[in-house]
């Protein structure tokens, strides 16, 4: 069977500095966003701004400053990265790793000789690094000095740190992503930029002016990383799927419209390099005005990115009128309505691979740039056997679902794709939840949702198949079954 996606199509997966590393206080890291987001009941409500992280108990748990143990176990994942035949990994690089409060002196060697190991391991594999610079992350020390963000200072402390590790990097890297789903912002202030809203402040206003700062420093970071290695490719990411319209009734079909608008609002200018209409008239209809100085337009214009990538967990369903169509529920921290066409994941994430050929189509004709889809995975509960193994069939027939409606939206629609990197190839923290037992791996990782275990991994059947399915370039998706 002739191989299914182009010579030299990027396999991999993908994680996340703040839900795997862990090692929060080892060789010099600072404490960073993430150390402040508690697991249980009140994740969300922090993550969204409802509640400030100043009055979560003392005594609460912190999932992600423990992780994975990443940080001292990589080079066993690594090889199993390897084992799997990995093209490519994605990865971000904790910013406090590299300077603790954002504006020292100095960069932390030792914070980047662990990234040193880690991307010269994977080069010796053959497996290309993806690096993301600011994935959920912002150091604690701006956030208390300048309300990260909302200031300009964390602009110039960014831009510090892309340096440091473009040039470290040079030659090494060539894939960049500036933010990592950039759009969420909107939907979780706090766990996504660290918005944080004092009394008297409008949120609206709060989130736009921060979304503008974080614009400007992703173009000037573009800008950066072309100056300094001209074989640089830089893309934006966003927490992609589209919005489908409750029914044919015009005002359901507009009000999806508006959903999209919402959600393309970054990417807009980070491929355009310039404010929609729509977005400047929205702005506009919630009062606010961001904040700009000179440079401002030029640097987006300048600063546009190679590539967009995105993650897609599922589709979402809008209507003008929810009141009369049932109740919303949530997913990937968006509101929607439930879609009776889906079946749902067991955290209640509609399953619908066609709606990635959708959203793969619908960005290329947005945008006309090629696309690499960054995220995408099942999160479920997995049975160790007594012998230790883990028959995961419905993660391959999950993945296996949406690798086929990329490969239509590739062959079929003409889409160009850069590559895939499953979201989470190993169990980590999940954002959402901060629980370990909603698992996205082919690698299991020994730990439950009280850190609790040994950490040691072990492979999934889903680790066989994924490997069978990069070995052939997609040709062979195998079946549910185990496969050694």
């Amino acid at each position: 069977m002739a191989d299914r996606f182009p010579e030299g199509f990027l396999w991999g997966g993908a994680t996340a500095a703040n839900q795997c590393e862990g090692g929060y206080d080892l060789d010099g890291r600072g404490p960073s966003l993430i150390d402040l987001i508690p697991a249980g009941p009140d994740r969300m409500a922090v993550m969204k701004g409802e509640k400030s992280y100043r009055d979560v108990p003392a005594d609460a748990r912190f999932p992600s400053r423990f992780g994975i143990d990443h940080y001292r176990q990589w080079k066993e994942d690594v090889d199993l990265f390897a084992e799997m035949g990995f093209k490519c990994y994605r990865f971000s690089i904790a910013w406090t790793r590299i300077f603790p409060t954002g504006e020292d002196e100095t960069p932390n060697e030792a914070g980047l000789r662990f990234y040193d190991g880690l991307i010269d391991a994977l080069l010796a594999h053959g497996i290309q690094p993806l690096v993301t610079l600011c994935h959920f992350d912002l150091p604690v020390a701006l956030l208390e000095r300048y309300g990260g963000w909302k200031s300009r200072r964390t602009i110039d402390a960014f831009l510090r740190y892309c340096r440091v590790v473009l040039e470290r990097y040079r030659g090494k890297v060539k894939y960049w992503l500036t933010f990592n789903e950039i759009n969420m912002l909107m939907h979780l202030p706090f766990g996504g930029a660290g918005a944080v809203f004092e009394p008297g402040e409008d949120p609206d206003k709060v989130k736009y002016q921060i979304a503008h700062h974080e614009l400007v420093a992703s173009a000037l970071a573009v800008r950066l990383a072309h100056q300094i290695d001209p074989a640089n490719q830089v893309g934006c990411m966003l927490a992609g799927g589209t919005y489908y319209p409750w029914s044919c009734d015009p005002e359901d079909v507009f009000a999806a419209i508006g959903q999209d608008h919402v959600n393309y609002f970054f990417s807009d200018v980070q491929v355009r390099g310039r404010y929609a209409p729509y977005a400047v008239k929205m702005m506009a209809r919630r009062g606010v005005t961001p904040q700009m100085e000179a440079g401002d337009e030029q640097a987006l214009a300048e600063g546009t990115v190679d590539f967009v990538s995105f993650s897609y967990y599922s589709s979402r369903c809008i209507s003008a009128h929810p009141e009369k169509t049932g109740a919303m529920q949530t997913t990937n921290a968006a509101r929607t309505l439930h879609n009776p066409h889906l079946a749902s994941t067991q955290w209640g994430w509609q399953i619908d691979p066609l709606g990635l050929r959708i959203v793969l189509n619908n960005l290329y004709d947005r945008y006309q740039k090629p696309l690499f889809i960054v995220e995408n995975g099942l999160g479920a509960r997995d049975t160790v056997e007594p012998d230790g193994s883990i028959h995961d069939s419905y993660r391959i027939d999950y993945l296996r679902a949406h690798i086929q409606a990329m490969e239509q939206a590739v062959n079929v629609d003409g889409v160009p794709l850069l590559g895939y990197t499953a979201w989470g190839p190993i169990d980590l923290v999940a954002a959402s939840t901060g629980q370990m037992s909603k698992r996205y791996g082919f690698i299991y990782v020994d730990l439950d949702d009280e850190g609790r275990g040994t950490a040691r991994r072990s492979r999934k059947d889903s680790f066989y198949w994924y490997k069978q399915v990069i070995a052939t370039n997609g040709a062979d998706l195998g079946d549910s079954g185990r496969l050694r």
